[in-house]
């Protein structure tokens, strides 16, 4: 507890010393959150105040079970196939966690398709040191495995699949809002009271704020929005896109996350935005409190995904649910054979309804089951473009 109230006292100095540096005094708000999550030393996920699991900040589908990597996995199988069984196939990982999926992803194709897993490099991109050495300690048994930078990939040196879970709505994003029926962008100055940190609102600090709402076919600011709306813009997501595309040869782009198209993240009536904090599993709407010991996400506009990926040259494969992704995959079948177990002793049970709750919390229509899917790809023939995905189809 002493170490984390050092830290956070520390990145509170460092972003404030941040700011006064500035010539108007302030800084935006994506600058706010990328020193609050990313600060080498001191940012949330640098620290050892992050916590992820059932007792931790927040949990991810991969801590529900061995399910939801397994049928990922079935996925990248039926990627590899398509691709014409590339004797060499490689999956990235960007924002791996603590590694358990990565864990499940490879002991399930080692053991089901070991055709696929004899030619398969597992890459892992990961910014925070201290998630890398957890990721190490879980995958240490692991061969072709390997951690690398954005910098380290060749480039247009990759094929097969990169993909994230709840990795997006990590990204740094700028605030925005409406104030005299223009479109203004909050920024992060110096409050003399606590918290220290107050916001301000003045002109975009960049033009691609206005553009962003070009490309989503948004008509923002308009008489459709009341003053006092304010919502986000992620445009570290463009930079992503771009990356990411600058290092595929030939596959896919798999996103799992949670949010909504833009029509839905920016209709009026949303007028507070998605911003969420996350701290000791409870959430709220505070980023200026608990400086570098929470969490702090905002949903994903999957249109914007699609619309900025045209531009990079990535084609869109479709979008989806997560529960109607797994089912498609399989999920009704391992929720069906539950009810074939014979073993009636009380710990059997006990496990069998555990996983039970855990599969049906995985495609929950009110919770994770609700997180969207999006595929793109990049250097598809016609014919392999043609073929669809499992998991994009229509579950039985």
């Amino acid at each position: 507890m002493i170490e984390r109230r050092r830290d956070r006292n520390l990145l509170c100095q460092l972003i404030a010393d941040r700011i006064t540096a500035t010539p108007a005094q302030r800084i935006t708000f994506a600058e706010y959150m990328d020193l609050a999550l990313y600060h080498p030393q001191h940012g949330y996920y640098a620290t050892k105040a992050i916590k992820i699991g059932g007792q931790g900040d927040f949990f991810t589908s991969p801590h529900l079970g061995v399910d939801f990597g397994e049928l990922l996995a079935e996925q990248f199988w039926q990627m590899w196939l398509i691709l014409g069984s590339p004797s060499t196939f490689t999956l990235v990982e960007m924002g791996a966690g603590q590694g358990i999926l990565a864990a499940d992803i490879l002991r399930y194709l080692q053991k089901q398709h070991p055709d696929f897993f004899a030619g398969l490099e597992y890459v892992i991109v990961e910014k925070a040191h201290r998630l890398i050495a957890q990721q190490k300690q879980i995958l240490k048994d692991w061969e072709r495995l390997s951690w690398h930078t954005w910098e380290e990939l060749p480039p247009e040196g990759i094929v097969g699949c990169f993909f994230s879970n709840e990795l997006v709505d990590a990204f740094p994003v700028h605030q925005i809002a409406i104030a005299h029926g223009k479109l203004q962008e909050v920024y992060v100055t110096l409050n003399s009271d606590s918290p220290i940190f107050t916001e301000v609102f003045a002109e975009p600090s960049t033009p691609q704020l206005a553009e962003y709402f070009q490309l989503i076919e948004i008509n923002f600011p308009s008489s459709a929005y009341e003053d006092g709306y304010r919502s986000e813009v992620n445009l570290a997501a463009w930079q992503w896109l771009e990356q990411v595309a600058a290092k595929l040869q030939r596959g896919y782009l798999l996103t799992i996350d949670y949010g909504y198209p833009a029509r839905r993240y920016y209709h009026p009536q949303r007028h507070q935005g998605t911003l969420q904090c996350y701290y000791q599993h409870r959430h709220h709407n505070n980023p200026y409190i608990y400086t570098g010991c929470q969490d702090i996400t905002a949903h994903v506009d999957f249109t914007s995904l699609e619309n900025y990926g045209a531009r990079c040259g990535w084609q869109s494969v479709g979008f989806t649910h997560q529960g109607l992704f797994l089912m498609a995959l399989g999920m009704g079948d391992r929720l069906a054979n539950l009810s074939q177990i014979e073993d009636t002793g009380f710990q059997a049970v006990q496990q069998l309804l555990q996983r039970r709750e855990a599969l049906h919390q995985l495609i929950d229509p009110t919770g994770l089951g609700n997180f969207g899917v999006l595929v793109q790809s990049k250097g598809l023939t016609a014919a392999q473009q043609q073929q669809p995905l499992k998991g994009l189809q229509i579950p039985n």
